[in-house]
């Protein structure tokens, strides 16, 4: 019996968040295990993939959401971390990490606060000489 084929995130969700990530400095692109990832010296700070039945999800584990449904996984902490996982969809907690939320992309997302929490990921994750390159 074969396993139904994963689903990749669409296209414009992909360049959506690549926008972000990509003008961030030494950020690179990288297909991942399912998705695309993005990543500053060998830290991902941003992944987008789509979660579906037939294959490990912690969104569906979470949520129990059996349709296949485009997320974003990020890094936080302090106060935004606390925020985010308390607020409810479109966000959740994946167990395997206490400082990564994730974020169902949809009709519904608002573009902006991706944007910013992208970019507060990468800040998470990126050496303080990067970090600072932000802030000129």
């Amino acid at each position: 019996m074969s396993r139904t084929p994963r689903i990749e995130p669409a296209g414009d969700v992909v360049a959506r968040v690549a926008s972000t990530a990509l003008a961030l400095p030494d950020a690179y692109e990288e297909d991942a295990w399912t998705g695309v990832r993005w990543r500053v010296r060998n830290k991902t700070f941003a992944h987008v993939l789509v979660a579906q039945e037939g294959y490990t999800s912690a969104y569906r584990d979470v949520t129990g959401v059996t349709e296949p449904t485009t997320v974003l996984t990020f890094r936080s902490s302090g106060d935004e971390l606390l925020a985010l996982i308390h607020v409810g969809p479109p966000f959740y907690r994946p167990p395997w990490s206490p400082t990564v939320v994730g974020m169902v992309l949809d009709g519904d997302t608002d573009w902006d606060e991706v944007a910013e929490l992208v970019t507060e990921s990468y800040r998470f994750c990126a050496p303080q000489r990067l970090r600072r390159q932000l802030d000129r």
